[in-house]
């Protein structure tokens, strides 16, 4: 565990990759804000101070491939007592609409160099978090903040924390995630780069699709645009910059066409190629202390005992699975290492690498074990163990930072064990095959990265000549920030009930005092053996529980999806209505005045932009000083470097206050 890190006293540590997996550590079942406590109380330890009057949690995680310790912080901001009660994230994505909910949990991992000091009041502002995303406690919420190697993180991949946030919304049940893509590489927009290889953005390998568009852009728009872009064909390309000037880009284009093994056709082809590249390449090794730290950093191979390339003698797994603290039985984890060891042996006959990585150990091995817990966790186990004739060998790669797995004979490892074993005598094992790089191509990632940007800047910044309607593409992926990921509903295969208890207003004037989008509606869990009335007692609990307005909400009545009649208080809900379904509740006691009702702020603004936008999208905006209507600034002529005029009129009015022009008599007379 890194020094920092171990600084901070937790008596419960977990490790990164595993953490959150089905079972490991909790079972939840329930809504977000539910979970969200039951992680807290089991996960996660208080520490003893806040942060602006909110409690802070920590959850010490374990990164196993170079055991440094990872704090993942988790603060809770009661919104009716918080300087800032509204959220601009949810206002700017297009949830304006949404209630007001009583609370809000920041999860964080800052920057490495400041790990083992406490937060202090402007950490939600900072800009250079490893991690930070705001859920609220109704299960919508926002990814805010994500740095990897390239960001700034010493230790941890971009990939590794988006696996890690992903496990965290899956098991804690959240609704929904924006993003707000933003990022930039080497003056690269990467929704634009992606976009253009990949048809979705880097956050589109986990699920975030086309969420809300900017400047009236709609998701058919969004896609055209990626589509006219990406089919560019090289050739016009080619054809179009050399008589641009731009000739260095037909040598960047064929050398990367000649270590191609399939056709590169359009830019799509190109850009891909070129990433791919790139991933395939390791990342430089850090010589120095990053910025911001002002200790010296100890050695790798000296914080932790995994990296030394000393081999120690093997243990016997069965022996060492029966020391394990684990819910698995003895004889699953020794049949679970032996099907690892399968997999290893079998791959020697392929004549590739002999070592191979944790991530296609697990991916092989899981065809035969179900159990992707219990696969983990032997993986986690397994280093140095004897498994039949064989000793499991468990390293990290110091080009690539990422864990492999070898084996060697048992027997022959018994005879010298006190030198490493050569290459030779590794039982050979799985790992991608070697790319064969050309002469001309490029061997270092920023040679690579040097390729992209001149292709970046010469076609999708400054193409040559008119190319009016690639300009227009390109600038529709530019103004497409927000993408979301949404987590449908799971009915889980247990005895309990879950039903969605939606809110109806009791009347008309009230429906519109209360709406200005979809319904509000709570998931509640009740046992089979619920009634009606324990249904409506538990829907009014839970938003109570999740929103301000509701905070006095007395439910009178609960009827069935549909409008089916009101069911007796008494009669049981198993089988009279299915679980997984809406529900209905009446009452009484909502707050339909109150100041903190919408995400977006009591001011109801009227959005009709020509670009076609009907809500505000965080763009800079102006309004019409007669009809108080809003527009963006740059629909109306205004650059975004420029003040906003004193007195603005939009077209409709000032077309109104011009005088018309007096016709000629011998018009009128016609």
């Amino acid at each position: 565990m890194s020094s920092a890190a171990a600084k901070i006293p937790c008596k419960r540590v977990y490790g990164f990759n595993s953490f959150l997996q089905p079972g490991c550590p909790i079972d939840v079942g329930r809504a977000f804000r539910d979970n969200i406590r039951l992680f807290l109380s089991e996960c996660a330890e208080n520490l003893n101070y806040n942060v602006e009057g909110m409690p802070v949690w920590v959850t010490m995680l374990v990164d196993e491939k170079n055991g440094v310790g990872i704090p993942l912080y988790t603060v809770e901001e009661d919104v009716q007592i918080h300087r800032r009660p509204f959220c601009d994230y949810c206002r700017c994505t297009g949830w304006s609409h949404h209630f007001v909910t009583k609370r809000r949990y920041h999860l964080i991992i800052p920057v490495d160099s400041i790990w083992d000091r406490p937060l202090h009041g402007k950490i939600f502002d900072l800009q250079n978090h490893l991690f930070h995303a705001l859920i609220h406690c109704n299960g919508y919420g926002h990814l805010l903040c994500i740095n990897g190697h390239e960001g700034g993180s010493n230790y941890i991949s971009g990939s590794e924390i988006m696996d890690f946030f992903d496990r965290v919304c899956s098991i804690l049940r959240t609704r929904e995630i924006t993003v707000d893509d933003t990022s930039r590489k080497r003056s690269m927009e990467m929704r634009l780069l992606y976009g253009v290889a990949y048809g979705q953005t880097w956050f589109g390998k986990w699920g975030y699709r086309f969420c809300h568009g900017t400047y009236g852009i709609t998701k058919p728009v969004y896609e055209r645009a990626i589509e006219i872009v990406s089919s560019l064909s090289l050739d016009d390309i080619l054809e179009d910059l050399i008589e641009g000037g731009q000739r260095e880009i037909r040598g960047i284009v064929n050398s990367y066409r000649n270590r191609s093994e399939t056709q590169l056709i359009s830019l799509r082809d190109l850009l891909r190629s070129m990433l791919e590249l790139k991933s395939q390449m390791p990342l430089p090794l850090v010589t120095g202390e990053r910025l911001g730290s002002a200790k010296k950093r100890t050695p790798r191979k000296q914080r932790s005992p995994l990296l030394s390339k000393k081999h120690t003698k093997g243990r016997k797994f069965s022996a060492v699975a029966a020391e394990l603290d684990s819910r698995w039985s003895v004889n699953r984890m020794e049949r679970a290492a032996a099907v690892i060891v399968q997999v290893l042996s079998k791959s020697m006959a392929s004549g590739e690498s002999h070592k191979i990585t944790r991530q296609a150990v697990r991916d092989l091995a899981r065809s035969k074990i179900g159990d992707t817990g219990l696969l983990d966790f032997v993986l986690k186990s397994l280093g140095d163990c004897i498994v039949g004739n064989y000793v499991v060998r468990r390293t990290v790669n110091p080009m690539t930072r990422t864990l492999e797995f070898s084996i060697e004979n048992a027997k022959r490892h018994q005879s010298s064990t006190s030198t490493p074993v050569e290459a030779a005598d590794y039982i050979v094992a799985m790992e991608p095959e070697p790319v064969i790089i050309n002469p001309k191509l490029p061997t270092k990632r920023a040679e690579v990265y040097r390729d992209i940007l001149q292709v970046y800047k010469c076609v999708l910044e400054h193409y040559p000549g008119s190319q009016t309607t690639i300009d227009q593409a390109v600038r529709i992926i530019l103004d497409t920030r927000q993408f979301s990921k949404s987590w449908p509903f799971k009915d889980d295969d247990d005895t309990m009930l879950r039903y969605f208890c939606r809110y109806v207003p009791s009347s008309p004037l009230e429906t519109e005092e209360m709406y200005r989008g979809i319904p509000v509606e709570e998931l509640v869990v009740v046992p089979p053996y619920a009634t009606t009335e324990d249904l409506r007692t538990a829907g009014e609990c839970a938003l109570r529980d999740t929103y301000v307005v509701m905070d006095k909400f007395a439910a009178v009545s609960v009827e069935a999806e549909g409008g089916a009649a009101e069911e007796e208080e008494e009669e049981v809900l198993f089988g009279a209505v299915e679980s997984g379904g809406r529900v209905w509740l009446r009452g009484e006691g909502v707050d339909a005045r109150s100041g903190l009702k919408y995400e977006g702020g009591e001011e109801e603004w009227r959005v009709e932009c020509p670009c076609g936008a009907k809500d505000d999208d965080g763009e800079r905006m102006v309004a019409c000083d007669v009809c108080e209507v809003w527009q963006h600034t740059r629909c109306a002529g205004i650059e975004d470097g420029e003040a906003v005029p004193h007195l603005f009129l939009c077209a409709g009015c000032g077309s109104k206050l011009v005088a018309p022009e007096p016709q000629h008599p011998l018009l009128e007379y016609y």
